[in-house]
């Protein structure tokens, strides 16, 4: 029967190109004509795989090795030598004329024979066999005929031809002897054999590929929101961020509305913070500027200040910093500044004194006037002490872009200067020179003005001012709480620690 060869150590010619296969037989199917032959060596060398399976067309040349004899087991062993290193007697199988298997007697060489050791489920100790039984030609030629039909090769693996297994294969055990001495504990936990072990390395951005990081979060997310639940690490509200000039602590709820007119405002504006500042009319305004100088807020001081906010906010539209720089002395700005006749020209005036003290070229533009007033006569002279530049006449004025116009030329007031033909001269130039604008106090909307402004700076409390304003700031020219009160304000400075803000139109 097939059965009485399992055990037999056999070795497989596959042809040249796929060479000699070794192993212990561990299954022989006549129904399928396939042999399986437990843990293999293809040329020498231990296959990865624990059992591969032949056809019985794919066989070139069959050669038995070794035949157990009536007591040895017929588990599977290891198989230490290849075929031309076995020494001793074997039969080889070869095809004949007719296509028939026929099974030929060959010595090996005579040298001394070598054991072929193997392992055991039944023992803990190695067993050696040697190869000094011979096989019958009679006997082979009725049980291996069939496996010597044509010439070929194919290997499977026991996983993908499980029905090829002989339902008696035993997976071989480790020994817990080797050299006929107990192992140590070391080598039963760490004496694996390296031939086992895969030559491929664990793919681990494949693997990371395959986790969906945002789908798992979501379902989560949706889990919680349907359970009502919290889970750990994964809050349903994101913690509240403050910035460094917040306050962590709670506190009463703000009020944006601080400010509060004794007539409904035209026009409303907000702060940066969403503070409301309403505008008031010029009445109201020229009244709380009264009041202020009767307290004490001069004309003078009113001034500086007024100039002292412009020329700050000058130096940062020119560049701040990044432009006023010591290193930069061949980038200097220009500005031309254009002066009327009146309050607002001396504030102008003002600003360009400081733009001056602070390395700014500025060209004073003023007309000439057989009276001045005296706010301007001081002003002036406090000018000519800078490296600022005065000048009466419009062709005075540079011909190329200057780098800011600061117009001070309207007045809430006089009127009738607009007909002057300087007016209109110094405004055709401004227009002309395509340099950005920043009005000082312009007057309000229903007055039209001559030159537009890209930037426009409001006293104390804006006035209604248009859309050829541009964008509208406020500046602290110093006025007293106590003050505002006193003509029907309800006032909250909206400053903070700044003297200028910008506004924003609701």
């Amino acid at each position: 029967m097939a059965t009485d060869w399992l055990g037999s150590i056999v070795s497989i010619n596959c042809g040249e190109s796929l060479g000699v296969y070794q192993g212990r037989v561990s299954a022989v199917d006549q129904v399928s004509q396939t042999i399986s032959l437990t843990r293999p060596f293809h040329n020498g060398v231990k296959c990865l795989v624990p059992e591969v399976t032949f056809r019985a067309g794919d066989i070139t040349e069959l050669k038995i090795l070794e035949i157990p004899g009536p007591g040895d087991s017929r588990q599977c062993g290891d198989l230490q030598q290849s075929e031309t290193g076995i020494p001793g007697v074997g039969c080889q199988v070869g095809p004949s004329q007719n296509g028939t298997g026929k099974m030929l007697k060959k010595p090996f060489s005579s040298s001394a024979p070598q054991n072929i050791p193997r392992r055991t489920d039944m023992k803990n100790q190695d067993i050696v066999i040697s190869p000094q039984q011979q096989c019958s030609k009679s006997y082979m030629d009725r049980h291996m005929e069939t496996l010597t039909q044509s010439k070929g090769f194919r290997r499977r693996h026991n996983s993908w031809s499980s029905s090829s297994r002989h339902p008696n294969q035993v997976t071989p055990k480790k020994s817990g002897l080797k050299n006929g001495q107990m192992k140590s504990k070391d080598d039963e936990c760490f004496g694996d054999d390296i031939d086992e072990i895969p030559d491929t390395d664990f793919d681990f951005e494949g693997n990371l590929a395959l986790f969906d990081k945002a789908a798992v979060f979501e379902e989560i997310e949706t889990y919680e929101r349907r359970s009502g639940t919290r889970s750990r690490g994964t809050p349903n509200e994101k913690p509240a961020r403050y910035r460094h000039d917040e306050n962590i602590l709670e506190s009463e709820p703000i009020v944006y509305r601080r400010i509060v007119v004794p007539h409904n405002a035209n026009k409303e504006f907000c702060t940066d913070s969403g503070l409301v500042v309403p505008s008031v009319s010029y009445e109201l305004h020229k009244k709380l500027l009264s009041v202020a100088e009767k307290h004490g807020l001069t004309l003078e001081r009113r001034l500086e200040m007024t100039g002292v906010c412009a020329s700050q906010m000058a130096l940062s539209l020119l560049g701040g910093p990044n432009r006023l720089n010591p290193k930069n002395v061949h980038q200097r700005p220009t500005v031309a500044l254009l002066c009327g006749p009146h309050v607002k020209g001396a504030q102008g005036i003002s600003c360009g004194r400081h733009l001056s003290n602070h390395d700014v070229h500025v060209i004073l533009f003023l007309p000439n006037f057989v009276k001045m007033l005296e706010s301007i006569t001081n002003e002036l002279n406090l000018f000519s002490k800078t490296q600022g530049q005065q000048v009466s006449s419009v062709k005075d004025l540079p011909d190329t872009p200057v780098d800011l116009v600061i117009n001070c030329l309207d007045c809430h007031e006089n009127a009738f200067l607009r007909d002057q033909p300087w007016y209109k001269a110094v405004v055709d130039w401004a227009n002309q020179n395509r340099a950005p604008v920043l009005s000082i106090d312009p007057p309000i909307s229903e007055m039209e003005q001559g030159i537009d402004a890209k930037w426009s700076l409001a006293l104390g409390l804006p006035l209604p001012l248009g859309e050829r304003a541009g964008r509208v700031y406020l500046c602290d020219i110093g006025i007293p709480q106590k003050v505002f009160q006193e003509v029907g304000i309800n006032y909250h400075s909206p400053f903070g620690c700044k003297f200028v803000i910008p506004l924003h139109s609701t």
